[in-house]
């Protein structure tokens, strides 16, 4: 994704979506069923008051586990290396999953400016 830097200061300064903004497009557009993302962990399960707040995504059930683990394993932190483990690669496949939705953007930003050139042309 750091590829996005040269294209958004330099070549493509229309089509290239701003991160820090909701996306322009409906999540629906082009898919015939698509299942919205979800957070795993209910309100009951998670106790707000030990997940930092930063650390609320899709991930706190496994971060909610790996602080569980820690706390009752707690000289050996050795102990906890698989629910480590799920959770980082639960935030690996979020950090996928958001780059994916980015290029998706970036693209539909693309297909949009071609169209409409093709239509003033």
């Amino acid at each position: 994704m750091g590829a996005h830097l040269a294209r958004r200061y330099v070549t493509e300064r229309e089509t290239e979506p701003d991160p820090a903004k909701p996306f322009g497009f409906d999540p629906e557009f082009g898919f015939d069923e698509r299942k919205e993302r979800e957070m795993v962990a209910t309100q009951a399960q998670m106790n707000l008051a030990q997940v930092p707040v930063l650390q609320r995504d899709y991930c706190a059930h496994h971060l909610i586990k790996l602080m569980k683990c820690k706390r009752d394993n707690w000289p050996n932190f050795l102990a906890c290396k698989h629910e480590r483990h799920d959770w980082d690669y639960c935030e690996h496949q979020d950090y996928v999953m958001r780059m994916k939705e980015y290029e998706r953007e970036r693209r539909l930003q693309m297909r949009k400016k071609r169209v409409e050139e093709a239509q003033a042309a």
